[in-house]
């Protein structure tokens, strides 16, 4: 049973939870399913954002960056995403992401079940469209672009969305954040449902803005013009906000791509609501590490299962300046993790074992 069933029914009868998690409603489910053809299948579940990997001397390693991505399809993801997050966004050059970008892209026509869906955002509508070109060049089943940092009003987010239109030939999500540098407003759910009827290749959203629950109920009520509703936010509010119409994932745990996938096919099967909260809540444990450990909740700790699953050669990462602020320099550096540390991240790691792939992988393990 596909998930848009049981969201409708959370929200209207709590007498039918129990039956959101059996196959009793499929009838119901087509129906809902018809409205929603016009959105592109591939671009749906989790669709992990991939963390940047870096040389010992702080440049992106784009070997790693490729075995990344192949861990990702491995684990059985239907989808992908680079650049998107801080670390590939601010902290890279334009040619780094660029190149990245085709790294990801050869990497992709040996993929057996993740799509490619490929990151395009700049500072303002001119930097965007240099990004949003050479994509489309790439051919990537989807784009994502989040506002731009020069934007200080939602019309100034209407122009530069409508202008990615006139480039993007395939499904674009709208990421309703900004950077760290982004001033302006969130986009309302008016502006991206008016998008969506303007533009087929629009109506793909990743949710991430407050109020969560309220913007998330409301964009789901705008199904079919609005296409899609990812969750977002660290995977922390996906089980909920799946309930209420969410169809996927968007976030940096591409550690986890095989538990993602088990999680989603559980959810999207209506089946087995045991194992359901007790993967969620087994995640949860784990990324409730990113408030004790250092280097941040999405990145951080993320790092040492990234080697201890043979992906990452090393933990190091680039940083921001004072403040928050973009350095005109890289500057990056080694996470360091105390053995008791280690010990807390791999105790909390060895409750998802029942749930990890464990099929070799496809790429010779880093050292």
């Amino acid at each position: 049973m596909r998930h848009s069933t049981r969201r409708q029914l959370f929200g209207t009868a709590a007498s039918l939870v129990p039956a959101l998690w059996t196959g009793s409603l499929l009838s119901v489910d087509k129906k809902r399913g018809a409205q929603a053809a016009d959105a592109d299948p591939r671009v749906r579940g989790p669709f992990p954002i991939l963390s940047t990997p870096f040389t010992e001397t702080g440049a992106v390693d784009n070997e790693v960056l490729a075995n990344q991505a192949r861990f990702v399809d491995w684990g059985g993801c239907p989808g992908m995403i680079w650049p998107q997050s801080g670390d590939s966004v601010d902290l890279l050059t334009m040619e780094e992401k660029m190149r990245g970008m085709e790294v990801l892209a050869e990497t992709s026509h040996d993929f057996k079940t993740s799509a490619l869906c490929l990151g395009v955002q700049g500072r303002d509508t001119e930097e965007m469209l240099v990004y949003a070109r050479h994509a489309e060049k790439l051919a990537p089943a989807a784009i994502i672009s989040r506002p731009p940092d020069s934007g200080l009003t939602e019309e100034d987010l209407r122009r530069y969305w409508r202008e990615l239109a006139k480039v993007a030939k395939r499904p674009v999500i709208f990421q309703t954040t900004g950077g760290v540098a982004y001033k302006g407003p969130v986009p309302s759910v008016r502006l991206m449902t008016e998008l969506a009827r303007e533009f087929p290749q629009f109506g793909y959203i990743k949710e991430e803005a407050a109020p969560i629950i309220a913007r998330t109920r409301e964009l789901c009520a705008a199904k079919p013009t609005i296409r899609r509703v990812f969750s977002a936010r660290g995977a922390h509010g996906w089980l909920y906000e799946s309930h209420l119409g969410t169809e996927g994932l968007i976030t940096e745990r591409a550690v986890y791509a095989d538990v993602l996938t088990r999680l989603w096919n559980l959810m999207e099967e209506g089946r087995d609501a045991d194992a359901v909260r007790d993967i969620h809540a087994k995640l949860m444990l784990l990324f409730n590490l990113g408030q004790h450990l250092p280097g941040g909740d999405l990145r951080g700790f993320q790092l040492h299962l990234w080697k201890r699953r043979g992906v990452f050669r090393n933990m190091i990462s680039r940083q921001y300046g004072p403040n928050r602020s973009i350095p005109d320099k890289p500057i990056f550096s080694e996470l360091k993790l105390t053995d008791d540390e280690v010990a807390e991240i791999d105790f909390r790691f060895e409750a998802l074992r029942p749930y990890l792939k464990t099929d070799p992988l496809p790429f010779k393990t880093a050292k």
